[in-house]
């Protein structure tokens, strides 16, 4: 299977090695694959956005198709996986640190895929500075806490009826699915813990019988 990562802004590289390692984990046939460009987005049997600057990334989406094509994909079923900035670009409502919902026309502005029925506060745990590792007990997820890492990271303020939730920080939400859609506040990638990649794997799996 063909797992790929949009690669606009962010920590790229990173997932594109745990998704390898993941693989031969789970002795699976695949690769993990940049994608820049929208014709990319359908060869790809699952998709990752990753962490980085939220409305960086959002824009070059747009601006390259992108955004349309993930949206096309998960009309198709393909599940996607969201970390940090992905999270947030998964999300129907972005607030801001008021708690208002962010207005179109604003130089701030993000555009979400609105795929996953859950409001986001994007900087929930503070700037950069305030970054930080804390063990997370995942729901579904073996072994020991998962030792997650958050970097100006956002946290799920709301879920809708369809949306699971799967892990939460001082009492706040930080990793729900919603059918193939896996939303996580943090960076798996950066920790050498694997076991969130091949949970998603897993999801492909779970989504190729159907």
């Amino acid at each position: 299977m063909r797992v790929g990562i949009v690669a606009l802004q962010g920590d790229v590289s990173e997932h594109l090695e745990s998704f390898q390692k993941a693989l031969r984990d789970l002795a699976r046939p695949g690769e993990a694959v940049p994608i820049r460009r929208r014709e990319e987005v359908a060869g790809c049997g699952a998709i990752a956005i990753p962490g980085g600057e939220s409305t960086t990334i959002s824009r070059l989406m747009k601006s390259r198709g992108i955004t349309e094509e993930i949206q096309a994909a998960h009309r198709r079923g393909t599940p996607i996986l969201g970390t940090c900035a992905g999270l947030i670009l998964l999300a129907r409502t972005i607030t801001d640190e008021l708690g208002r919902p962010k207005k179109q026309g604003m130089t701030s502005e993000v555009y979400p895929l609105g795929l996953m029925d859950i409001e986001v506060d994007r900087n929930a745990f503070g700037r950069q500075r305030e970054s930080f590792e804390a063990p997370l007990q995942i729901h579904g997820l073996p072994g020991e806490p998962f030792p997650a890492v958050f970097i100006r990271a956002p946290a799920i303020q709301r879920t809708g009826p369809g949306v699971a939730v799967l892990g939460r920080h001082e009492n706040r939400i930080v990793a729900a699915r919603q059918g193939n859609l896996l939303g996580l506040a943090f960076h798996p990638e950066l920790t050498g813990d694997h076991r969130l990649h091949r949970y998603f794997l897993e999801m492909t799996r779970s989504a190729a019988k159907r």
